[in-house]
């Protein structure tokens, strides 16, 4: 398995500066990219594109926190973290609350395609904006329960890496940081589902 950490020369943790990385990718993947080496023999080619690949996907999968958790469970534990099909109680509230404003929107959108009225129209469009409001607001509950789970995983990041934490302490902190990585996945889901329901009524 490729070590994506090791490849972008950053330590094997759950939180790294965004920025930072970013410009450490851009450094590294420059001295490889295509138009540098094009002039050099096809092996030396074929071997910068491999390595600029590489870290093309290596910097995909430690930008974003649910797939950097996810690479760190597969290179600590040696496997990826099984699916869980049940969402967890502590979220099941939240899905419950943004599932009827889903539906109703859905709905919104079916019924678009069958208004021929000016005054119809109007009316469909006033009751948009109401559907696209409460989706906001939903949306909103998640980029906030997002920034809580981001500050948790820094604190747990000031753990990981004060070199104190023994094994069982370690096995604890993978444990949460699974915990993360599921709940970085609902969110961003459900995030997306919002989204693509306020675009599709804004248009």
């Amino acid at each position: 398995m490729m070590d994506c950490f090791a490849l972008l020369d950053e330590p094997r943790r759950p939180w790294l500066d965004p920025e930072a990385l970013k410009q450490k990718f851009l450094a590294s993947s420059a001295r490889v990219h295509p138009d540098r080496v094009h002039g050099r023999g096809e092996a030396e080619r074929q071997s910068a594109q491999a390595h600029y690949t590489d870290l093309n996907a290596a910097y995909q999968r430690l930008r974003e926190p649910r797939t950097r958790l996810r690479h760190l469970l597969e290179l600590e534990r040696g496997a990826a973290p099984g699916e869980v099909q049940s969402i967890p109680p502590d979220l099941a509230d939240l899905f419950l609350q943004i599932g009827p404003p889903s539906r109703e929107a859905d709905q919104l959108l079916g019924e678009r395609a069958a208004l021929s009225s000016p005054l119809l129209k109007v009316e469909w469009f006033q009751r948009s904006l109401h559907s696209r409001e409460k989706l906001q607001q939903l949306r909103q509950q998640l980029d906030h329960r997002i920034g809580r789970l981001l500050e948790e995983l820094k604190k747990i990041d000031l753990e990981w890496e004060s070199g104190a934490a023994t094994a069982s302490n370690r096995a604890a902190l993978l444990g949460r940081l699974e915990e993360l990585y599921r709940m970085f996945g609902y969110f961003e889901r459900w995030t997306a589902q919002l989204r693509d329901r306020i675009g599709q009524l804004s248009i």
